[in-house]
Formats: C-alpha cells, structure tokens, sequence
C-alpha cells in the first residue's frame, strides 16, 4: 500500500492550518465514507466526544450538524458539528464546535490507492475562541496525538464494517 499522497490533496491540506495525519485503511474510500455519512458514529471514532444526541436529517449536507457532547461525564459539555463541504466519497470539512473551548476546522480527505485500500488524511486547527490564542506550534503538539488516534478509530470501524459486509455477502 502506498504511502504517497495525491498533490491536490497536499494543497487542499496546505491551506489549512493545524497538523496533518494521514492513515492508510484497508478499506475502499466508499467504505471509509460510510462512516463519515452516518452522523450517529461520530461519536466512536472522535475522539473527546462522548455521545451523540442527535443528527440532522440530511446529514453529512453542508450545514446539517451533528449534536453532540464531549469530555468526561458528568462534565460533559453540549454542542455541535457543523458540515460546510460533503463531496462523496473524497472530501467534508466541518466546524467543531466545543464551547468554552472553541470552534475548530476539520478538514477530512479520502484518497482511493487501490480497489480495497485508500489513505484518509485529516487537518485541523482552531478557528474561534481561546482555543485560538493558544500558540500554533502548541496547539500542533495538543492536537496531532488526539487526531492519530481519531483517525486509527475512524479506519478501524471502516475494515470492521467492510469486512463484515464481505463475510454476509459470502
């Protein structure tokens, strides 16, 4: 499997600020995007969210959202995540919400590297509120850890789906 990624996705994720963690999946880019799509995993896969209260219909349409809590109960926090860009299977950008914390950018690319294979890569950055005056070098080193593993859960529920899909079908 490679690791090399598509340069238009280097640049979509160039403009972004904030760390970049890509992630091989054994999984096609339609079976990564399945989870994406359904709002009500949100919630397994990001890490710091705890539960999902609801989903819009239409979700991942730009602007539906997914309404969520995040940290540990019984300090959880209610909010929201927002899609400003859906482009099945490759592309979604949303803006997380984590008042008092702030809002971020969220920035999700999906590249397919073979029939059964494809590389997600994610870039995020603090967009609104004191998150955003913490120092970017700092808010790097805060955030990159945090996605590796967001991103280790996403693949992880994508071959897990995919392969189960597979066993039925056999």
């Amino acid at each position: 499997m490679s690791d090399e990624r598509d340069p238009r996705e280097e640049q979509r994720h160039r403009r972004d600020p904030g760390p970049t963690i890509s992630r091989n999946v054994k999984a096609p880019a339609l079976a990564l995007w399945a989870v994406l799509a359904d709002g009500w995993s949100y919630a397994t896969w990001v890490v710091g969210a705890s539960r999902v209260r609801d989903v819009d219909e239409g979700w991942p349409t730009p602007e539906s959202r997914i309404h969520h809590s995040f940290g540990l109960w019984p300090a959880t926090i209610e909010d929201t995540t927002r899609v400003v860009l859906a482009e099945e299977p490759t592309e979604m950008v949303l803006v997380a919400r984590g008042w008092p914390v702030g809002e971020a950018r969220v920035r999700l690319s999906i590249a397919p590297t073979g029939t059964e294979t494809c590389t997600v890569t994610m870039t995020e950055d603090a967009i609104r509120g004191p998150g955003k005056l913490i120092p970017a070098p700092v808010r790097r080193v805060l955030i990159a850890p945090r996605n590796k593993e967001s991103l280790h859960r996403l693949a992880l529920l994508a071959e897990g789906r995919h392969r189960n899909r597979d066993d039925d079908a056999a």
